[in-house]
């Protein structure tokens, strides 16, 4: 019992021994550094500008061109396959504007067709709540029921649309 006794007083002397304070080296805690010098500012120069290069030929590569909106959709309808509710129910990847998305379609009843939900979507495919099957091709639609792109299947688990302000959509799995 001494023994034991002996050890707890060791034991608690050493960890009071090491609540002390120490000083390092003589060095003061409580000093502030001096302030530091300020850069030195070089004059100001004002003057005008050359003019602008003109660009050479073949500097730049020429400009994108937008395929025709009109004429895919008659392609793409008369070339798709039938479609199916149940075959689109799930997850897919929305592409629109140069961004992707998740667009979840579900058969739950609701206006416009049936219940859809996006997640991280910008622009039109934002606003997609609802979605159906007319013929050959997917409808999106908002919460009005009002409609957001029209799709075909061009591919299997892919189809390719266009919103109604002319912009491509896609949906992929």
């Amino acid at each position: 019992m001494k023994m034991h006794t002996l050890l707890v007083a060791v034991a608690v002397a050493a960890v009071l021994g090491g609540c002390q304070r120490t000083s390092f080296g003589g060095l003061n805690t409580q000093q502030q550094p001096a302030p530091l010098m300020p850069a030195p500012v070089g004059g100001v120069q004002s003057g005008q500008l050359p003019p602008p290069m003109a660009p050479q030929p073949g500097e730049f590569p020429a400009a994108p061109t937008a395929p025709d909106p009109t004429a895919a959709p008659q392609t793409a309808a008369a070339n798709a396959p039938e479609l199916t509710r149940e075959a689109l129910i799930g997850r897919w990847s929305a592409g629109t504007a140069g961004a992707s998305c998740d667009v979840f379609l579900s058969l739950t009843k609701w206006t416009g067709g049936y219940r859809a939900a996006s997640r991280g979507c910008t622009g039109d495919a934002a606003a997609i709540a609802a979605w159906d099957v007319q013929g050959k091709q997917v409808i999106l639609a908002d919460s009005s029921g009002n409609q957001i792109a029209r799709l075909y299947q061009s591919a299997a688990e892919r189809y390719d649309g266009s919103t109604t302000s002319g912009q491509p959509i896609s949906l992929s799995r």
